[in-house]
């Protein structure tokens, strides 16, 4: 009996280790007959674990969901991560899941052996968590926008952009992306044809969802370094445009990631800086050491020709030896 329930033990960790099984292959794992195995998976199944049988020559098995939670399996490193993610989550930025967390959590140490709990214990104590603020997220609109980027479904929901006007949006959801204590969901905006960032916290899904799309390319490849983009050009309070005396392959990498440079010819190129202040876009420009013309705003134009005077001014003071 004990080794059998070991074996169910042992059957039940591989067939959460990935998704499709072969018979065979189970078999082989537990060094046991393909006919034990099937024995096995009834067992199991009695207990509440659903094991779906797969289509095929030699047949398998797949570890499927039910209408009830069945205890999991996990490994030291699993265990460990679980833990830590419920410690985070006690005092993360999805409303009402503090408390949720904090039950699961009582319930994973009660069962870690005690070298996983000094271990979790450990880092526990060495941290000190800054306390919450910024939005909430609610819960299940997290978990509907999730359902529609994995099930390529399009999203309408209503939206509150950051001036406090509200519009209605219809979406092809790509991913959910978290940073800091915010969630963005970066998708492909149907009317403006064009990639956009969206904060979640300022969203309203309506349901029903709309029709399935075939998901497209990460904007630029890279998802989490599109909204990295878009959220440090947010910031800036400058904004100018700029026509640079240099190709645009001679400049762009000696510029910050978030300035686009747009080729414009063979020896010149758009560039669109912004930053804190006109000083910082100008020592930019100093850095860069190229001509350029100021294409707007005339602003940016007066404070060069400020600075400029400043500079010949100093120039001139100097005593000619």
């Amino acid at each position: 009996m004990v080794e059998t329930s070991a074996r169910l033990l042992r059957l039940l960790s591989l067939l959460q280790l990935r998704r499709d099984w072969a018979s065979a292959d189970l078999a082989d794992r537990l060094g046991v007959a393909v006919r034990t195995v099937r024995r096995d998976v009834e067992r199991l199944r009695t207990l509440g674990y659903p094991v779906d049988s797969t289509p095929g020559v030699s047949g398998g098995y797949r570890l499927g969901s039910g209408a009830d939670m069945p205890p999991l399996l996990l490994d030291d490193e699993e265990a460990v991560a679980v833990a830590v993610g419920l410690r985070t989550a006690a005092g993360g930025s999805v409303t009402g899941i503090e408390e949720t967390s904090v039950r699961a959590l009582a319930k994973l140490e009660q069962v870690l052996p005690a070298r996983l709990r000094h271990r979790v214990a450990a880092l526990s104590s060495a941290t000190v968590p800054l306390p919450a603020g910024g939005p909430t997220v609610e819960p299940d609109v997290l978990t509907a926008i999730a359902a529609t980027v994995r099930d390529h479904e399009r999203l309408r929901f209503d939206y509150v952009g950051h001036d406090g006007a509200s519009s209605r949006r219809e979406v092809e959801p790509h991913r959910l992306v978290n940073r800091g204590r915010r969630w963005y969901l970066v998708a492909w905006d149907v009317a403006r044809a064009d990639w956009r960032t969206f904060r979640v916290d300022r969203m309203t899904p309506k349901i029903p969802t709309g029709p399935r799309f075939a998901p497209r390319e990460a904007p630029g490849g890279d998802v989490a370094d599109f909204v990295t983009r878009g959220l440090d050009a947010a910031l800036w309070r400058y904004r100018v445009r700029l026509r640079l005396h240099a190709p645009a392959s001679a400049v762009a990498g000696r510029l910050p990631s978030v300035v686009t440079v747009e080729p414009e010819g063979e020896g010149t190129c758009l560039i669109h800086p912004g930053a804190d202040s006109y000083e910082m876009i100008a020592a930019y420009l100093t850095m860069l050491d190229v001509d350029f013309d100021v294409l707007d705003p005339p602003e940016f134009a007066d404070h060069l020709r400020r600075q400029a005077a400043r500079y010949l001014r100093a120039a001139d003071a100097v005593a000619t030896p």
